[in-house]
């Protein structure tokens, strides 16, 4: 599924939140990429222009295009091999927030759903019984409006695309998500109603714990 025209925002160029000697943390934007994509009208990037001011600045984890929130950098080897082990062993959390459509009828819960990739309409995913990977999302109700909830995220796994269907399989799909909300969601949102609030790790150097977090923006 090619991408739709891709303006990413330019201001700020660089949200940084904090950096040392290992490690950069960023406030990604929404409408931007992670890293860049195949055709050279998507080169554009936070891991590009992370790298035209650390050269040797490395992507440990991912959020989607769509998606806003922190997001952390190593900024040697060392600490890339570190952190990318926390986060495949879940030593990492991370914490979103999103709008979704309606309201539910419980006020907190799990989501407990293998998903796989729907691959005649990727980059989609899809929950699949049989073969999907095990997948799970804690979510919490924060704010009720007229025809919107407003939910607390934390996922245990690390899935793509995980907290879009996971919510939407509650029937309450992410406002703003062009790949899976509906007609009525998608109209109630410029942007897909998902960011990256806190995220905690471990230093990879020191060993301290690190707690980042970040104003959502539609909240």
């Amino acid at each position: 599924m090619a991408l739709l025209h891709y303006a990413p925002p330019v201001n700020p160029y660089l949200d940084i939140v904090y950096r040392d000697d290992d490690i950069l943390v960023l406030d990604k934007p929404s409408g931007l990429l992670t890293v860049p994509g195949k055709a050279v009208e998507h080169q554009d990037s936070l891991q590009l222009r992370v790298q035209r001011v650390f050269p040797t600045a490395s992507i440990v984890h991912r959020l989607d295009m769509a998606t806003s929130g922190i997001l952390v950098m190593a900024l040697n080897k060392a600490a890339h091999r570190h952190l990318s082990r926390q986060f495949e062993t879940r030593q990492t959390s991370k914490t979103y927030f999103a709008r979704i459509f309606g309201q539910p009828e419980e006020t907190s819960g799990t989501v407990d759903l293998p998903l796989i990739c729907d691959w005649p309409n990727r980059p989609k995913q899809m929950v699949d019984h049989q073969r999907g990977k095990p997948s799970q999302t804690h979510w919490q109700v924060v704010e009720t409006g007229p025809s919107w909830t407003l939910v607390k995220l934390t996922p245990v796994t690390g899935r793509s695309h995980q907290l879009r269907v996971h919510m939407l399989s509650l029937g309450h799909p992410i406002l703003g998500d062009r790949l899976y909300a509906h007609a009525d969601a998608l109209k109630m949102a410029e942007r897909l109603q998902l960011h990256a609030q806190r995220l905690q790790f471990n230093h990879p150097q020191t060993g301290q714990h690190m707690d980042f977090t970040t104003s959502c923006p539609f909240a």
